[in-house]
């Protein structure tokens, strides 16, 4: 769009831009600058428009885009002139993800090359590498405390090492996915130590108040997200003589995004990663990037226009870098990561199902679909050009941030419903052979949130300590029919290390004084490769998980209709046990494929009548591409084994 005002601003800073920074073809960049400067003036005055110093702020932000498009690898430029002609390309069937903690995966990013034949076996072309910067010794959240966002951590390499990991990562056609902590900083970072000497210029790109005047009014209004181990917001600073802002953890400080030169410092460090190798950049705590007084300081109107803004930049300079959000909030505030008032993405092209993935969860506690039912078919439809990650657990806990009003429609009340869920994730609830740990109890309410490995929570650990082989079968059955959900509902399943092998929960966190407080770290182990050898052994517990996922892996990249293109419709049924849906494309073969999964452990069975409404069933046969069986529907009815699942081809 032509604007007057913007392009005449345009054309000065061209005119002034830095002559060290040119090379020999910046055409791409003047067309990319040209045609998304509109956008970015458009947001950047919305942010800072009411700064003096606004001009001068605009001139910064793009020559630092021109700086970082001058230091982009030819390879990746040319990555890039494919990604925009293919501008779908990641909502393929194709794509499998894995995250992992880089050490207690292989040790060391050097350590990575000799473990990307496991993970190619697997089915794996998507590798999130968890927090790999540079950070405190002690406590660090995982990585999440940053102290120097261009340099790699040295316990686990160089930069050096991440260019040749990276590097082969390409020559085998494996994406690399990496994180940007955009949120916070360590308290040990150069703009936090130069704070704290009483640089106002550092100062400013935190939250930080000489007295409670101002944390107060903040606390009104903010929840706390740690209330066990971090309650309050707000940690007093000696050295500054400050309180300053600290959603997470008093070691974790909270960037101001009032400040433009917090943002400019920002998009340098994504597109310095992307310059790296990095095909998708997860952006941390994206919920958080804005605080306002008298609010929740969550998922505010000014938090999407930071990464609208970000993602405009980053089409400038590397459109074939995508943006992961991580923001893991209330179910109708996650699409909107997606971006608002569009059709399509606008702020990231791919968002964690943290509401899937908790009302999966819940389907296998109560062994009912309701729930799961009612809360999907509440999730208002994703843009076009954006994609669901699918996973059924990662480093974090598991939240229960269920709609309320969902609950009560389901036949639950929410608070007790909750306290059940905890419960019997915990072990408390009789019955329940699950060996969770509680997360994140807030004294005041009761809630709590839940920690520990698919397996452990799935039975398995308590099923293998009685040596009960039904009890192994059924929590066996558990882990594949969630890798079968992930797999198959619309996005990119996202496997946890250690998942496709039964890793149980590691209890040896207790004992490390930096970790015995977070319960996160029972399922943060370092990986068992000799468990793992087991899965080759046929029928061990390793090669029966493995095999299984393998094939859903398999299988899944052979079906059209398993890409992510909105096209989905999930039917409710008579039976509170089965979670049906159709997956449907236009062309090819599979063009539909009827997903049928069965939560309870024992048979179940669909009336196919039910679905006579959209003519689903026109021969007396049917085949499950999952197994290859071939299944009689001439009765009307339809047998779905004991925690099992059915991709029939129709």
């Amino acid at each position: 769009m032509y604007e007057q005002v913007s392009h005449s601003l345009l054309n000065d800073i061209l005119i002034g831009l830095d002559p060290k920074v040119g090379c020999e073809d910046l055409k791409h960049f003047y067309i990319r600058l040209g045609a998304n400067f509109y956008a970015i003036h458009s947001l950047f005055h919305q942010l800072y428009g009411d700064r003096q110093d606004f001009r001068l702020q605009m001139h910064k932000l793009v020559a630092v885009m021109a700086k970082q498009y001058v230091s982009r690898p030819q390879e990746l430029r040319h990555r890039d002139l494919a990604r925009e002609k293919d501008h779908n390309w990641f909502l393929s069937q194709k794509l499998a993800g894995y995250a992992l903690y880089c050490q207690e995966f292989a040790q060391s990013l050097k350590g990575m090359h000799e473990k990307l034949d496991y993970l190619q076996e697997l089915g794996i072309n998507l590798i999130h590498i968890m927090p790999i910067l540079d950070g405190p010794k002690g406590r660090n959240d995982g990585g999440y405390a940053v102290r120097d966002f261009r340099k790699i951590d040295e316990k686990y390499g160089t930069l050096e090492d991440l260019d040749t990991l990276s590097a082969e990562l390409r020559s085998r056609d494996m994406l690399l996915v990496l994180d940007v902590v955009v949120n916070h900083t360590s308290d040990e970072h150069e703009w936090a130590l130069k704070a704290q000497q009483g640089n106002k210029k550092y100062q400013e790109y935190y939250y930080t108040y000489p007295d409670r005047k101002i944390p107060d009014l903040f606390e009104q209004t903010m929840p706390e997200v740690f209330p066990d181990t971090a309650p309050g917001n707000f940690t007093w600073n000696e050295k500054m003589g400050r309180w300053v802002m600290t959603v997470f953890n008093n070691f974790q400080w909270d960037l101001n995004y009032r400040n433009p030169s917090v943002f400019i410092e920002m998009i340098d460090i994504i597109l310095f990663w992307a310059n790296h190798g990095a095909d998708v950049i997860r952006l941390d705590a994206v919920a958080f990037l804005w605080k306002k007084i008298g609010s929740p300081c969550q998922n505010e109107r000014e938090a999407h226009l930071i990464l609208q803004l970000m993602k405009d930049c980053c089409q400038v300079t590397a459109p074939g870098t995508l943006f992961i959000a991580e923001a893991i909030v209330a179910p109708l505030e996650i699409i909107k990561y997606f971006g608002e008032d569009a059709v399509n993405a606008k702020e990231c092209e791919i968002a964690y199902n943290a509401t899937y993935m908790a009302l999966l969860w819940d389907a296998v506690a109560t062994k009912k679909t309701l729930l799961l039912n009612r809360g999907l078919r509440s999730l208002p439809t994703k843009l076009d050009g954006a994609t669901w990650l699918n996973y059924v657990r990662c480093h974090d806990d598991i939240g229960l941030g269920f709609d309320d009003n969902d609950i009560r429609a389901s036949g639950y009340d929410p608070q007790a419903h909750r306290r059940f869920l905890v419960d019997y994730y915990t072990g408390a609830y009789q019955g329940s052979t699950a060996t969770g740990v509680a997360f994140g109890v807030n004294p005041k309410t009761g809630d709590a949130r839940i920690s520990g490995s698919l397996a452990s929570l799935a039975g398995l650990e308590t099923a293998l300590l009685r040596n009960d082989a039904q009890a192994i079968d059924t929590s066996i059955r558990t882990i594949i029919l969630l890798h079968s959900m992930i797999a198959s509902f619309g996005g990119i399943p996202l496997i946890y290390y250690g998942d496709s092998i039964g890793t149980l929960n590691d209890n040896t966190y207790l004992d490390d004084e930096n970790k015995h407080h977070d319960s996160r770290w029972v399922h943060r182990p370092s990986l068992d490769w000799n468990k793992a050898a087991r899965r080759h052994e046929p029928g061990t517990v390793e090669n029966r998980i493995f095999t299984a996922i393998q094939r859903i892996l398999a299988v899944r990249k052979q079906i059209p209709a398993f890409a992510d293109l909105n096209n989905r419709e999930i039917f409710e049924t008579s039976n509170p046990h089965l979670f049906t849906f159709l997956r449907f494309t236009s062309q090819g073969m599979h063009s539909r494929v009827l997903v049928i999964a069965n939560f309870d452990a024992s048979p179940q069975y669909m009336n196919l009548r039910e679905l006579d409404s959209v003519n689903l069933f026109r021969h007396v046969e049917v085949k499950d591409l999952y197994s290859g069986e071939t299944l009689s529907t001439k009765h009307g009815t339809l047998e779905i084994p004991p925690l099992g699942f059915y991709w029939l081809q129709l």
